[in-house]
């Protein structure tokens, strides 16, 4: 089986606008619209395996022969409900993508996820799926949800995440070493209470203004 491969997007755009999303004093507009930002600019590399075929087309011009996305359909699954905020800025690049839901709570005894939504395209296992959540802290959450994918027949999977700590990609690695992770920044770890440090806080609560 071949190893997950770790992506850490260092791209100078991708920085400044993950710096924004850290000041406390972020407002909830600006929090929504740059998190679907960074999905869009994380989404140019998380994509850039996709195949091509060529396709002849006319040009003003003359007839030329072109690149064309070619293979597997793609679909996006959020994690709720943060990973919500990032897809618009992903199907802004994709129109034609799916879109699936899985919602997950922590159960307060077990501290484990458990499922209490799950919505997917009919067609889901015949796709190449993105699980997106703007924070992998513990790693908890995207294991299940991987594993919820596994489960509707899934082969093709990758992470992606605006900030994790090493505490969560060591997790998604141990039991799925073969899906690949895409984030922006890799953080110092977890504080006792599992946010990330330094982080940005609840990302749910910070684009959905809750807090």
């Amino acid at each position: 089986m071949e190893m997950a491969k770790i992506h850490v997007i260092n791209h100078p755009l991708l920085q400044h606008k993950v710096s924004v999303l850290r000041d406390k004093n972020t407002g909830v507009k600006e929090f929504r619209e740059i998190v679907g930002e960074i999905a869009s600019l994380m989404c140019y590399e998380a994509t850039r395996d996709l195949h091509t075929e060529d396709v002849e087309i006319e040009t003003p011009i003359c007839k030329a022969t072109v690149k064309m996305i070619a293979g597997k359909k793609i679909a996006i699954v959020p994690i709720l409900r943060a990973g919500i905020g990032m897809v618009d800025g992903i199907t802004a690049l994709i129109p034609n993508a799916k879109v699936g839901h899985i919602g997950l709570y922590r159960d307060p005894e077990t501290h484990e996820p458990v499922k209490y939504y799950c919505k997917m395209p009919s067609d889901i296992a015949e796709r190449d799926v993105l699980i997106v959540d703007p924070m992998l802290a513990t790693g908890g959450s995207a294991v299940a949800a991987i594993n919820f994918m596994k489960e509707y027949g899934c082969k093709n999977i990758k992470m992606m995440n605006i900030l994790a700590a090493p505490e969560g990609i060591e997790n998604v690695v141990k039991h799925h070493p073969e899906v690949d992770i895409y984030v922006a920044a890799i953080d110092q770890g977890l504080n006792e209470n599992a946010y990330i440090v330094p982080g940005l806080g609840d990302a749910g609560d910070r684009i959905f203004g809750t807090k």
